[in-house]
């Protein structure tokens, strides 16, 4: 098994505060206790880009979106 972090992490208000909550969250995955508590005062997340505002040249792949 396998978590998968991008660059969301990176780009988010506290990059190592939101390292730090994905690794309590995916140690204790089975505390929904603990999960909540890795996830609160983390600030903002990545800002995430709306598909139909970007021109065909600036997506990767058309997929049939």
């Amino acid at each position: 098994e396998a978590v998968f972090v991008g660059s969301g992490i990176f780009k988010s208000a506290d990059p190592a505060a939101r390292a730090r909550a994905i690794v309590h969250a995916c140690t204790h995955w089975d505390d929904p206790e603990e999960v909540l508590a890795a996830c609160r005062g983390l600030g903002s997340a990545m800002e995430g880009l709306e598909m139909s505002s970007l021109s065909e040249e600036q997506k990767l792949a058309n997929r049939g979106w």
